[in-house]
């Protein structure tokens, strides 16, 4: 046989050559690192413009041979200017300081030079109040769900808690849900700080509830995080003095700025770097680990009412006037939910709290943790149980199966995952009800309730008392103009 070597290239060489050419290409040091893409708005907490971040990634289309045929949601209102917290303790002394240094030339500073010409998106006044982007974001959630359950009928009513934010995003998801006109009536619940778990706002209620738990934990790693940041900037604008709250407050306005000017100069990665980014969102999860996660020992019993409420509703075979049960909160709300269900948790609630508590250190970030409140309580941010009814589903009996999602990922109930895709069973359901109802039943004594009449159940969606609420009107939603969106 004559050696081909030193002449003609085989065919398999051919063929393989460019492949190992393009493969070099590939793995060369700037195609490596091409594709890294980090999006501070996907970072921000409590302050996140609403996203659906898909994790896990299953899809959130129904299993095979599966379809609703019943659903409760519990969503956070949407966008708002600024939570009055945020502005007075970070923003305003952040921008307060910007508008008396007018010695500083800020044309000069790289990363900073926007300021030169840049104010503030929101007044004092607006404090609180929901942004246009708010309102639009509420009615494309309604108009989503439409799509995602056609064959249920429309609901007659959507409950929300009183205050203005979280009532008017209630009025833009209807006016996004809703085929005609004055369709569905909104039913406010007042947020009373005595009216037990019969709320929406459930955690007002309880005494053994502080708005400001997790304040010293999540202090610990601000300073931490921004130590090398302050060093950064005082070196390039010494006159300015940054501060730790002014660095915490810059990056809020990253959020609070785009959902109302639709960007912000304060997104930029040559300002905060991705490693910056991630230290600020860690410090938001460990305030609100301790605040209403698993470090709270609160948020179990605050949770559970709405859990067992919404799952008694589904579980329920009696004919019901409704398919879909929609409500409106605030922040607090939804995560205390998830700890009473068992998700986004980072360990087995079984352990000592002091246990728990290591999975969020406080000299170190745990990038591993499953609590993070940028996927838990963006604005808008969601969670659902629905009711599915399956049949000729592959490798599983007919009948009925639950599923829970969380801004539209399905999530998986710990020890409770027979069902097709992410679902379980109807047994195994009751069960797991039963088992969280027994770790986190008895809300009035947990929260150590000192007033009287106070109640451990959620009955506002089968109370007539609670009255019919008010219509909605399908009128535009929100109007923009080029101004709206102005960096002035």
């Amino acid at each position: 046989m004559t050696s081909t070597i030193g002449r003609q290239p085989s065919r398999w060489l051919k063929s393989t050559i460019p492949l190992l050419l393009a493969s070099s290409r590939l793995c060369s040091a700037g195609a490596l690192y091409s594709t890294y893409t980090f999006d501070p708005l996907e970072h921000l907490g409590g302050v996140a413009p609403y996203f659906e971040p898909q994790d896990p990634p299953s899809s959130p289309a129904s299993p095979q041979g599966c379809t609703p045929v019943r659903a409760a949601y519990l969503s956070r209102h949407a966008a708002i200017y600024a939570n009055d917290y945020d502005f007075e303790e970070y923003i305003e002394p952040f921008t307060s300081k910007v508008a008396n240094l007018t010695s500083i030339d800020w044309t000069k500073i790289p990363a900073l030079n926007f300021l030169a010409g840049w104010s503030p998106p929101f007044t004092a006044a607006e404090q609180e109040l929901l942004t246009r982007v708010g309102k639009v974001e509420a009615s494309q959630l309604g108009t989503v769900l439409s799509f995602r359950y056609p064959n249920l009928r429309l609901p007659t009513h959507v409950w929300t808690s009183s205050a203005e934010r979280t009532f008017k995003s209630a009025q833009s998801f209807v006016r996004g849900l809703e085929t005609d006109d004055n369709g569905i009536n909104v039913i406010s619940i007042y947020e009373s700080k005595e009216a037990g778990a019969d709320t929406l706002t459930p955690y007002k209620s309880c005494p053994a509830y502080s708005s400001s738990a997790g304040s010293d934990q999540s202090g610990v790693f601000l300073e931490r995080f921004t130590k090398p940041i302050i060093a950064r900037l005082n070196a390039a604008a010494p006159e300015f003095n940054f501060t730790a709250n002014d660095i915490y407050g810059m990056m809020e306005l990253c959020g609070y700025e785009s959902v109302i000017r639709g960007s912000s100069p304060f997104c930029d990665l040559d300002l905060f770097t991705p490693d910056d980014w991630l230290g600020w969102e860690y410090t938001a999860d460990i305030q609100y680990h301790y605040n209403v996660g698993y470090g709270n020992r609160a948020s179990g019993p605050v949770g559970l009412p709405w859990f067992n409420a919404s799952a008694n509703l589904l579980l329920d075979n009696a004919p019901t006037d409704l398919d879909l049960y929609v409500s409106f909160t605030h922040r607090e709300l939804p995560p205390m939910v998830f700890v009473a269900m068992g998700l986004f948790n980072n360990s087995d609630f079984g352990g000592s709290a002091s246990a728990i508590n290591d999975t969020m250190p406080l000299d170190r970030i745990n990038y591993r943790r499953a609590w993070k409140s940028s996927h838990i309580l963006p604005f808008l941010g969601n969670l659902a149980i629905e009711r599915l009814n399956c049949s000729g589903s592959p490798g599983f009996a007919d009948g009925d199966y639950y599923r829970v999602l969380a801004n539209s990922a399905p999530q998986p109930l710990p020890l409770c995952a027979d069902g097709p895709g992410t679902s379980c069973s109807r047994a195994g359901f009751e069960a797991y009800v039963r088992e969280r109802s027994d770790l986190f039943a008895g809300y009035s004594e947990k929260c150590g309730v000192d007033y009287d009449n106070t109640t451990d159940t959620l009955t506002i969606y089968t109370d007539p008392g609670v009255g019919n609420g008010t219509a909605v009107g399908k009128r535009e939603v929100a109007q923009f103009t080029e101004n709206d969106f102005a960096m002035n």
